[in-house]
């Protein structure tokens, strides 16, 4: 059994960003900068974002944390959004999810330019993904990707299960890996809450 180690995939992956960031200073060339917006004191979502704020630095990436309370409003939070669509300097962002249950989350995210959304939610990256076109994709499915390319692990003629069907995780996940590429071409079927006989499908034989 292959064992595939996200972690010490990780860390290859940040050095490999590291020198490539390198080689674009040699060249006076510009460094991606990328933001991220977060609103109220979630724990979970602070130190996500934060995370993601030491892996710039680690990298050599530009980084902008943008934090706002609470209360802000929905009307906010759109006007600090066209500020980062705007912002010639900034190459993508993300808007921390979950967002305090006074903000509209689809309206907010549909704010956000498609060629900035590093997260892959606005429905142009979605469509974009679904026709197999290059755009962001989500970070989980993208890192399950990752690792199934970098421990060459075959999925052709495959059945695949994949549990939740979730537009971050889920669903993408579906989509990716019954296309027509590697990783992929798998036969995949995609439970969910309402699936009956999970136990079945997860001890299925291949």
């Amino acid at each position: 059994m292959v064992v595939l180690d996200g972690k010490e995939t990780s860390a290859k992956i940040r050095q490999e960003l590291a020198l490539k960031v390198k080689e674009l200073k040699a060249q006076g060339r510009k460094v991606p900068h990328l933001a991220a917006i977060l609103v109220g004191e979630d724990g979970a979502s602070r130190t996500y974002v934060n995370a993601k704020v030491r892996d710039c630095e680690e990298v050599g990436f530009g980084s902008t944390l943008i934090k706002l309370p609470a209360e802000t409003t929905e009307a906010e939070l759109l006007k600090a959004i066209g500020k980062l669509n705007h912002d010639e300097d900034i190459d993508g962002y993300i808007v921390q999810l979950p967002l305090p249950k006074h903000i509209d989350e689809t309206k907010i995210l549909l704010a956000v330019d498609p060629r900035k959304d590093v997260d892959g939610f606005h429905p142009q990256n979605v469509g974009k993904m679904t026709l197999n076109l290059p755009t962001y994709i989500p970070a989980t499915p993208q890192g399950i990707v990752e690792l199934l390319r970098r421990y060459e692990v075959p999925t052709e003629g495959k059945n695949c299960v994949v549990i939740g069907r979730s537009n971050i995780v889920g669903s993408p996940m579906s989509i990716l890996l019954s296309q027509h590429n590697y990783p992929g071409n798998c036969t995949v079927t995609l439970c969910h809450s309402r699936t009956r006989a999970l136990r079945k499908f997860v001890e299925m034989q291949i």
